[in-house]
C-alpha cells in the first residue's frame, strides 16, 4: 500500500573528500539533493515491484508452509523495498511471489510481517477513505474497509502474533490481505473511480 505522503528515509553515505564541499551547501540545496536521492531510490524499489497489469497481481497465493530461511530472506527483501518505495505495505504477490505473506509498518514504527494472516472480530462499522498502492501508479480511489479489526498470523519463525487494529493500521492490512487473494483497489471502488483509474493505468500509445 502506498502512503498518503513521503517517508523521510535519508540515505547517509561517507563520499571522503566530498563531504567537505556538502557542507557548504545551503540547507536548501542539500535537502534538494537529498529529496533526488530519495527518489531515485525509490524508482529502483518501484521496478521490483510487479506493476498492474501483471498476472502474479490476479492470483491467489498459498498458505506458508515451510518457515525456513527462504522465508526469512523474502521477509527481509520486502520490508527493504517497502521502505524503499515509501510505502506503508507490501504483499508476496506483489513481488511474483504466491506466499500467504505481506509486510507492513504501523505509526512510523519498525516493518513487521505476518503469514498466513486472517481477520477476527471485524468491526461492522466501516468508513471510506482515499488508498493508493504500489503496484497500481498514479492512482488514487476511495475504498471502504472496515473501522476495527483483530489480525492474526504467524512469525517468520511459525510463531502465532496478533495485533488489535483500527484506522489507518486496520485498512493497511486489509489492504494487503486483498492482494493474497488477488483483488486490487480498483476492485473495491465505485464505478466511476475505477473507470478514472483504469485510464491513468492503461498503457499509453507508442508514437513512430
Amino acid at each position: 500500500m502506498a502512503h498518503d505522503h513521503d517517508h523521510d528515509h535519508d540515505h547517509d553515505h561517507d563520499h571522503g573528500h566530498d563531504h567537505d564541499h556538502v557542507e557548504e551547501l545551503d540547507e536548501a540545496t542539500i535537502e534538494r539533493i537529498k529529496e533526488r536521492e530519495r527518489d531515485e531510490v525509490r524508482r529502483h524499489a518501484l521496478a521490483q515491484i510487479r506493476q498492474y497489469p501483471d498476472v502474479a497481481l490476479r492470483m491467489a497465493a498459498r498458505e506458508v508452509v515451510e518457515f525456513d530461511e527462504y522465508l526469512v530472506q523474502l521477509i527481509e527483501r520486502m520490508q527493504h523495498l517497502m521502505i524503499d518505495a515509501q510505502g506503508v505495505g507490501l504483499a508476496a504477490t506483489q513481488v511474483g511471489v504466491l506466499q500467504r505473506v505481506f509486510v507492513f509498518e504501523l505509526e512510523e514504527g519498525a516493518p513487521l510481517a505476518v503469514c498466513n494472516p486472517r481477520f477476527v472480530d471485524v468491526s461492522k462499522d466501516t468508513d471510506s477513505d482515499e488508498e493508493g498502492c504500489l503496484s497500481l501508479q498514479g492512482v488514487r480511489v476511495p475504498v471502504e474497509r472496515a473501522k476495527k479489526l483483530k489480525l492474526e498470523g504467524k512469525d517468520p519463525t511459525g510463531e502465532d502474533v496478533s495485533w488489535e487494529l483500527e484506522g489507518l493500521s486496520a485498512r493497511i492490512v486489509q489492504h494487503e490481505l486483498d492482494h493474497l487473494d488477488g483483488v486490487l483497489i480498483i476492485d473495491r471502488t465505485d464505478a466511476e473511480s475505477r473507470k478514472e483509474a483504469l485510464g491513468i493505468l492503461r498503457p499509453q500509445p507508442v508514437l513512430r
